[in-house]
């Protein structure tokens, strides 16, 4: 088994924020992540497909395809967005990157099977070089 992997980045804003709680709460659990006028990140995004490489190309899948697909599915959605305002398929979800990375597996793994004999075996999202999310499509 061949892992082939895609970066991409994006530029977004967000806040954490639970419309059921107190504004005290979102202040405990949140912290500043909670700012009532957002935050933003410089995200890096990683997509892994994993397959044989075909033995008349030699490749997995073709990369500038993947590459394509991840831009118009998601970093076209997502690039200076602000998520929890403009991007629909968040639209009454935290924007955590827990949540984030689920939603960008469910929309990237079809069309990626699509692509060719290859299938989405992980996502990484960094949020800053320090914190980030992986994400194997188990629920």
């Amino acid at each position: 088994m061949v892992y082939i992997c895609r970066k991409e980045h994006f530029n977004a804003a967000h806040r954490l924020f639970n419309p059921q709680w107190s504004e005290a709460k979102n202040q405990e659990i949140f912290g500043i992540c909670a700012n009532p006028n957002f935050h933003g990140h410089n995200f890096e995004l990683v997509v892994t497909v994993k397959g044989r490489p075909n033995p008349d190309t030699g490749m997995v899948m073709d990369m500038k395809k993947l590459g394509d697909l991840i831009k118009s599915a998601i970093v076209d959605k997502l690039d200076h967005k602000n998520l929890n305002l403009d991007v629909d398929f968040l639209e009454g979800k935290i924007p955590s990157c827990e949540t984030l990375i689920v939603e960008i597996w469910n929309i990237l793994e079809a069309p990626i099977r699509q692509l060719g004999p290859g299938q989405l075996h992980r996502i990484q999202l960094f949020e800053t070089p320090k914190n980030f999310v992986e994400y194997y499509g188990e629920v």
